[in-house]
């Protein structure tokens, strides 16, 4: 936001004054980070019971006099960065600030936490414990406004279906214990070492969110079910599929329970160790194809987001360099790169029930920082970002490169460490030949990261300058008009006369392979034009067939 926006913004709510989702507090050199945590989980259940997108937590107003009395909480920038990340360590769900907003006011320093509401059907812990607002104070969160929360997507949500007929005996005992192990992982700060491991069956399941009362979900059997337990859910098949495409080609589909066969899919996929040599560097830097943790986001991020009841299946594609994930259901909220930063928490999820459970299990690190954190991995192993692809209103299908696509680009995050996500996917789409917005362009050219002219942009020398790009560097770099206008005359000059032809002979491999072929016609075209202008060639032929000369005092 701007100064005068987040001015107003900071007015409207001195106003309105504290209620369930704004907070003021004088915060003079520190605040409790633990208290801003109770406060979190406070804001965000308030805000999704009054149907409002974010609260407020404000330090620099005194909460008696309401007047703007400033702050010192962490002056240093990547200070208050990093609350973000003790945030998302200790919620349950793993959400965080949607952005830490800094007011420099007349009165003093004010900072502005952005909290966002707790998605439909997903209440919000601190530590293990929820909190919610009581008039201007902190309050547990009561059973019915837990209950209210809880009940908003159950009907609506197909995961949350109570199966009839199902019972633990339908549950795999190994994934059980996986689920336990993953449990205990994710809540270590909160239970006793081996007290997890001592809870019985339906008391786990129940504790762990995945069934409701002792009763067994279709969340249940997804992730836990026998294989030969698939029958309860059918017609709708609970299914991945890996196909292998290419020299060989395979198959293999995989059922219940998800929480293991995720990894027996991924053990699947033939992956190797590739070799990048930095500039300058005489030992390679060793990466692996496609790593492991990001293609489990991906697949789990498949499963969260399917809509099963589309009757569908998973599907996993391997090529020589890419796999394809494809789930049934479109893009649920927003688009993939509002995720990209990390700071979009969902409002809505397809399957808020099994996500939730997912989270519990430890199988979802944190909501709304998947697509973030895929990206970031692909930027930290110097690979291409991932591809979406939203063509299919019914359907998402996400790329994941195993290969380098463009040299310079690998190198560039080689070099250059300090590049933001942002400015990396910007480069990827320079790679890939993808468009880019016009002030995305001025941006990467004034920070040296592009060159070329448009739409053949690519990446700068200044950065891509290893010994095997340089070479491709000169090519794209355009030279001087001066220099082609020379190549002209110094033709005619010795040969008396050019038709067309002889001059695209002459000029085309010479001109920039930034330029496509049509752009290299109109130069060479403007070339002539601007010969004749000056009065330095004429054509001394027919208006459909020039044939060029130079006129005679420079032939002299």
């Amino acid at each position: 936001m701007k100064p005068e926006e987040l001015k107003t913004l900071l007015e409207g709510l001195i106003s309105d004054w504290e209620g369930e989702v704004v907070e003021f507090k004088q915060a003079g050199n520190d605040f409790d980070t633990d208290k801003i945590g109770r406060y979190f989980s406070a804001l965000c259940n308030e805000a999704n019971l009054r149907d409002v997108e974010r609260g407020w937590l404000v330090f620099g107003v005194d909460n008696q006099s309401r007047a703007v009395v400033g702050t010192a909480y962490r002056t240093e920038k990547e200070r208050l960065n990093g609350l973000k990340q003790q945030i998302a360590n200790d919620t349950e769900p793993g959400v965080t600030l949607r952005d830490i907003h800094v007011l420099d006011h007349p009165q003093g320093r004010v900072v502005l936490l952005e909290i966002p509401a707790a998605p439909l059907g997903i209440p919000i812990a601190w530590k293990g414990h929820y909190y919610a607002r009581a008039g201007e104070s902190l309050a547990p969160l009561g059973l019915d406004k837990l209950d209210e929360i809880r009940a908003q997507t159950l009907s609506a949500d197909w995961t949350a279906q109570i199966v009839e007929g199902a019972g633990l005996d339908d549950l795999d005992p190994a994934a059980l214990k996986r689920a336990r192990d993953g449990f205990a992982l994710k809540h270590a700060n909160r239970f006793r070492s081996g007290e997890v491991a001592g809870w019985p069956d339906a008391v786990f399941l129940d504790k762990a969110r995945i069934n409701i009362h002792g009763q067994i979900t279709r969340a249940a059997l997804l992730l836990l079910g026998r294989e030969e337990s698939a029958h309860f859910l059918s017609p709708h098949p609970a299914q991945m599929t890996w196909r292998l495409e290419g020299p060989e080609r395979a198959y293999q589909h995989f059922g219940p329970p998800f929480l293991l066969n995720t990894t027996a899919l991924y053990q699947k996929i033939r992956n190797i160790q590739l070799r990048i040599l930095p500039e300058d560097e005489l030992l390679a830097r060793e990466v692996s194809k496609y790593d492991q943790k990001i293609v489990m986001e991906a697949l789990h991020n498949c499963i969260a987001h399917q809509d099963y009841r589309r009757n569908g299946r998973i599907l996993v594609t391997e090529t020589p360099d890419q796999l394809a994930f494809e789930n049934e259901g479109s893009f649920f909220e927003g688009m993939p790169l509002d995720y990209l930063s990390g700071h979009k928490t969902p409002r809505r999820y397809r399957n808020p029930f099994l996500a939730q459970a997912m989270v519990e299990l430890n199988m979802i690190d944190t909501m709304g920082y998947g697509i973030h954190e895929m990206f970031a991995g692909q930027a930290r192993r110097f690979f291409p970002m991932p591809d979406y692809d939203l063509g299919d209103p019914q359907a998402v299908k996400m790329t994941l490169h195993g290969r380098v696509v463009d040299a310079a680009y690998s190198r560039a995050l080689i070099q250059k460490t300090d590049l933001s996500l942002e400015d990396i996917q910007a480069l990827d789409r320079v790679q890939k030949r993808l468009p880019l917005d016009e002030e995305t362009v001025k941006h990467l050219k004034r920070a040296g990261l592009i060159e070329g002219r448009k739409p053949n942009y690519h990446v700068s020398a200044a950065i891509a300058s290893a010994a095997e790009t340089k070479a491709a560097y000169i090519k794209t770099r355009a030279l001087d008009d001066g220099y082609y206008r020379e190549l002209v005359l110094e033709f005619l000059k010795k040969f008396g006369h050019a038709s067309r032809a002889d001059i695209d002979q002459l000029l085309m491999q010479k001109l920039s392979d930034a330029l496509d072929a049509d752009q290299k016609v109109n130069k060479i075209s403007n070339l002539i034009t601007n010969l004749r202008r000056g009065g330095l060639i004429r054509n001394d032929g027919p208006k459909k067939a020039p044939r060029w000369v130079l006129v005679s005092a420079r032939a002299e």
